[in-house]
């Protein structure tokens, strides 16, 4: 259970700074990994997102100390949990609680409450989740490349759904298939020629790069695209069962998240640089993909 120890350790060091400072990076060598893949996972795990969870924490402190009384003036709680200005506490503040902060003071005020994390195995059904690990030696992808912040910010296309449909509109995916060559018949059967990988490289500690790609052979046509290579890796390999078009998005969401929440904590393995693939094919009409997953031996 080293695994929910670590990521214990990291949501102390959040909550014993909620009034301070919080480095990510502090909070992810607690929990043994980058604070890229410490911000990645934790929306799989928990269904909100790191930043998410720090306000609404904060916020909830705040709340209790305004109703408890006392002389503190709201801007005073304001610049104790992080707020610059009480206008921006004050809009924060009414956006989670539904109420001015000076309403917090008056007896009866209703107001919101969001507990502090712990992590914790919980005993669930006995769905089987398929998954098989493959040592792999290094292999090259080429492709469109986008890099990305975690909490989804920054210019368009913010997201790797977003390049998705960006590169399939303007015929880029056909074209990158076209130039694909044959690698991808050599991975496995009915695949498509296209594929995605995640985390191939270090941008930044709140960024990563995701990139539409193919698995290049000595056919493929590379010119004008990113190129990458993936290192030798084990792999542990998860796929989805067959579904129409419709359903991809809940697919995918579903094997990311028992990946980090059932799979993870109690395999005795970690992820090892934080590479991910997704790799996509087709059968009987009905699509799948399988997320492939860069794991060591803990």
């Amino acid at each position: 259970m080293e695994w929910l120890e670590r990521m214990n350790r990291a949501i102390d060091y959040i909550e014993a700074n909620l009034t301070g400072q919080i480095e990510l990076a502090e909070a992810a060598r607690r929990a043994c990994c980058s604070s890229y893949q410490f911000q990645r996972m934790f929306p799989f795990i928990t269904d909100v997102t790191l930043a998410e969870y720090i306000r609404r924490r904060r916020l909830t402190l705040a709340a209790l100390e305004l109703q408890e009384g006392g002389t503190a003036r709201v801007l005073d709680v304001a610049l104790k949990y992080g707020y610059e200005s009480p206008v921006s506490f004050a809009r924060a503040f009414h956006a989670l609680h539904g109420i001015a902060p000076a309403m917090a003071r008056q007896p009866g005020a209703a107001l919101k409450a969001y507990p502090r994390l712990s992590f914790l195995i919980t005993i669930k059904g006995a769905e089987a989740m398929n998954y098989r690990l493959e040592s792999k030696m290094s292999f090259d992808v080429f492709g469109i490349e986008g890099v990305f912040r975690v909490d989804g910010g920054g210019e368009a296309p913010q997201t790797p759904a977003q390049l998705w449909a960006q590169s399939h509109a303007s015929g880029e995916v056909k074209q990158l298939a076209d130039r694909a060559g044959s690698a991808s018949a050599s991975i496995g059967a009915h695949l498509h020629a296209v594929h995605a990988v995640c985390s191939y490289r270090q941008t930044g500690p709140d960024t990563f790069p995701y990139m539409v790609c193919a698995f290049e052979s000595e056919d493929s046509e590379t010119e004008g695209y990113t190129r990458a290579t993936i290192p030798a890796h084990q792999w542990a390999i998860f796929p989805s069962e067959p579904h129409p078009w419709e359903q991809f998005d809940e697919t995918i969401e579903s094997l990311y998240k028992r990946f980090y929440t059932e799979w993870l904590p109690t395999a005795g393995y970690e992820q090892a640089d934080g590479v991910e693939l997704e790799v996509y094919g087709a059968k009987d009409g009905l699509n799948y993909v399988e997320l492939w997953f860069a794991v060591r031996k803990v």
